[in-house]
């Protein structure tokens, strides 16, 4: 009973951190149609950026700060990488985003000398509880919590404000907004921030429970986010989330059993077979394309 609840709080944990990487990428996709593949890395760079600032600041201080400049690293990567190709080719945009991609990781690289560096232990967060017999963290009981209520959040944003409404019309159809007088850069750049803006908050939350971080932190996180977000149905938030939530517990499930290699094996076959069954994803829509 005591190991399923460790595996089963694991999980759900490990999935809400996850589900803020990848909407993310599906917020960004439904609106530009592109991967962009620097978010792990951006995500990888807020953990850096928090245990810099820790170092010098207090924490209060810290945290809001390490979210600001992840946001504006965020709006910054956009308008240098993504907004001189808004015409280009969507080949070229992604060759942009896997290079933009590379210089976070190398950069990283160059501060740090290649040495871990460890994460900060937050109040009340990194404190242990004892679920049903079982110790874990806080970070793992409040994870789900704050997930859903981000989510609200921004799901209330999507459909209740002018940005919002915005981000559907150019999610919807790119050119017939911009010819209806909407600033398809500022929607663009408001999309990255608030992606940039959850991935520092799954940050915190991936960190507190993996303290080590390398230039290649991001890496695995964003590619299993990126794998919710298209299992889920990319585009579609509540699929990423709950896309994301499903991998966290069957990467758990996998990893207590005696076929833990095979981890990151199982979760892309799921992605195969789900692709196979329901191209579009869970959640995804049938796009058709105009002639």
């Amino acid at each position: 009973m005591q190991y399923a609840v460790s595996i089963l709080l694991s999980g759900v944990s490990l999935g809400g951190q996850y589900a803020l990487i990848a909407i993310g990428y599906t917020m960004v996709y439904g609106i530009l149609r592109l991967i962009n593949f620097a978010h792990g890395d951006v995500f990888m760079v807020a953990g850096l950026i928090m245990v810099y600032l820790s170092a010098s600041l207090p924490l209060p201080v810290a945290v809001p700060l390490m979210i600001l400049l992840t946001v504006v690293l965020g709006f910054l990567i956009e308008r240098a990488a993504y907004k001189p190709l808004r015409s280009a080719p969507r080949m070229s945009v992604m060759i942009s985003a896997i290079g933009v991609s590379y210089l976070l990781q190398n950069t990283a690289t160059y501060v740090t000398g290649g040495l871990p560096q460890m994460y900060p232990s937050l109040p009340v967060l990194s404190e242990n509880i004892t679920i049903f017999g079982t110790s874990t963290k806080v970070v793992t009981v409040v994870t789900p919590f704050l997930v859903v209520a981000l989510v609200v959040a921004l799901t209330q944003l999507i459909n209740h404000t002018k940005v919002g409404m915005a981000m559907r019309a150019v999610a919807k159809d790119f050119e017939t907004s911009q010819l209806m007088g909407i600033k398809i850069n500022s929607v663009i750049s408001v999309t990255f921030i608030i992606g940039s803006l959850l991935a520092a908050v799954g940050s915190m939350l991936y960190f507190t429970n993996y303290p080590s971080i390398v230039p290649l932190s991001g890496a695995l996180p964003g590619l299993r986010a990126f794998v919710a977000a298209v299992f889920g149905g990319i585009g579609s938030i509540p699929g990423a989330v709950v896309g994301a939530f499903l991998i966290g517990i069957c990467e758990s499930i996998i990893k207590g059993s005696p076929w833990s290699i095979f981890s990151d094996a199982f979760t892309f076959a799921l992605l195969i077979v789900i692709l196979v069954v329901k191209p579009t994803g869970l959640f995804g829509e049938k796009v058709t394309d105009k002639v």
